[in-house]
């Protein structure tokens, strides 16, 4: 009940900071941020919000991000949700808008388009949709993945042989049927209905398909993957569009879902499921010949420069890319390398803990927020740290940059380090590390990838992450400055990460 209780006190906090349940139009979360569509903007107090104990910081979107960590903003989300609810039911009726109806449309139309302006592009529109896609699916994916690492190592050690294949059947039967998940989501996201989508993607995993003889050779199950289901439910909306345009009304309940999944399914089949599986195999081709090949280089080069691509939402692009490694090899060999991007992170805010020993404000941000960045959650320190002083950002992607490169080293070697979902990072990857040569040789070339991170970007920002100028701005105790702490620069801001994987 405490919990409960700890739960619902941050919501209410939450709720007037943001305008009000009437301000709220519609709530969401991730792994991390409760996400908010509000209709009037500037009813928000950001200042106020970041001082809620329970809010890390807050992002600007197309939707208003405030971050809770993960596992709070689970249990957040349902107690928001009611307060809206009951604060709706209650709010009574308005008196006479001060605004006529076109006006406040007008207004509206204004303050959205504002928004928007800075990050609606339409490339990163599309991989904000693909995200919306994939980032649902990460639950299963690690707990699968959990699942499937204590499964491998009872397997190994011998132990209790009557319950792993059982162990192995929930590790397994998710990624059986992920196509079909994939396709329900891109349906929904892309404005077409879940149900199809899911039952066009369900023709991919179909273990009849081994049957059917395209392009001069048999078909076999799964073949394409998720991104065979991707293409097929988008396909399968645009099919579904055409019909409600075309099709009579009294016709529509039979005949559109037929034409469908009819239409989407042939086109799958004997094209999509042929040309996604050659994609899907050339993905993972090219992952392994970049490792065994550019090694060291590779990771230095990834692991330096995802913090970056995380802070222009490029690297949504790269969650398909992670699937179809799962699902193809077991594991994905690009998210250890990129965790590193999160030691690099948390050595340069331990040296900026050193570095400024007078800003009681900082390093209190500091020492809250390590637990959560050692255990891969990166947002309070880029928020609360690296961002805001500008240069030990810079130093944490040379710490990132390293810690890649020593990962790298070891797949040019041959040792392949993996993971089985995505998502975690930090040492919350520990769990779901796998690999070519057994699990110690994994965990102790991932251990010392995050030693290198840690290392290299302590070093990296003690060094070089302050000028004379920056010091003497930021060194000084809380008292004697009217800013207690430094506040992010508006043209940074407006760049902030867009989500997911947690670094």
């Amino acid at each position: 009940m405490a919990t409960e209780d700890k739960n619902r006190a941050t919501a209410a906090a939450i709720l007037p900071l943001v305008g009000g349940a009437a301000n709220v139009s519609s709530i969401a979360h991730c792994m991390t941020r409760l996400r908010l569509g509000l209709h009037d903007r500037s009813l928000v107090q950001d200042e106020a919000l970041k001082a809620v104990p329970a809010v890390m910081g807050v992002v600007e979107d197309d939707t208003y991000q405030i971050v809770l960590g993960p596992g709070t903003v689970a249990r957040v989300t349902p107690e928001f949700e009611k307060l809206v609810e009951e604060g709706r039911a209650e709010a009574p009726a308005p008196a006479a808008a001060p605004l006529t109806a076109e006006e406040l449309a007008a207004q509206g139309a204004e303050m959205k388009a504002a928004r928007k302006a800075k990050n609606a592009t339409p490339f990163k529109l599309f991989l904000r949709r693909i995200a919306n896609i994939f980032v649902p699916l990460i639950p299963a994916l690690i707990g699968c993945g959990i699942i499937a690492g204590l499964n491998g190592l009872l397997v190994n050690l011998g132990w209790l042989p009557s319950v792993t294949p059982a162990l192995a059947a929930m590790a397994s039967g998710f990624m059986a049927l992920i196509a079909v998940f994939v396709g329900y989501n891109t349906a929904k996201e892309f404005g077409g209905t879940p149900i199809l989508g899911g039952a066009v993607a369900a023709i991919i995993v179909f273990p009849g398909v081994a049957n059917i003889e395209a392009f001069g050779q048999k078909l076999s199950p799964g073949q394409g993957g998720v991104l065979g289901a991707l293409g097929a439910a988008v396909l399968a909306v645009y099919v579904e569009k055409w019909c409600r345009r075309w099709v009579p009304e009294a016709l529509d309940v039979l005949v559109t879902p037929t034409l469908t999944v009819l239409i989407s399914g042939l086109v799958t089949i004997f094209g999509l499921m042929y040309v996604a599986g050659e994609v899907s195999t050339a993905i993972g081709t090219f992952a392994d010949w970049l490792l065994s090949n550019g090694g060291a280089g590779a990771g230095l080069v990834l692991g330096g420069f995802f913090l970056p691509l995380v802070m222009l939402g490029l690297h949504q692009a790269l969650i398909p890319i992670h699937t179809t490694l799962i699902e193809q090899q077991g594991y994905t060999v690009l998210l250890p390398i990129l965790a590193m991007a999160g030691a690099g992170q948390v050595g340069a805010a331990i040296a900026v803990y050193f570095r400024l020993p007078r800003n009681e404000s900082i390093r209190k941000t500091i020492k809250s927020a390590l637990p959560a960045g050692f255990l891969g959650v990166g947002e309070p320190l880029i928020y609360g740290v690296s961002l805001p002083l500008g240069r030990p950002f810079v130093t944490a992607c040379v710490g990132g940059a390293f810690g890649g490169a020593f990962v790298g080293f070891f797949n040019q070697l041959g040792d392949a380090v993996g993971s089985t979902a995505i998502g975690p990072s930090g040492w919350a990857l520990f769990p779901l590390l796998d690999g070519n040569h057994g699990l110690g040789a994994t965990i102790a070339i991932y251990a010392g990838g995050l030693v290198v991170g840690y290392l290299a970007g302590f070093v990296a920002t003690y060094f070089f992450g302050f000028s004379k100028d920056l010091l003497a701005e930021f060194n000084v105790s809380q008292e004697a400055t009217a800013s207690p702490a430094p506040a992010p620069d508006p043209a940074t801001a407006s760049a902030t990460p867009k989500e997911p994987a947690a670094v």
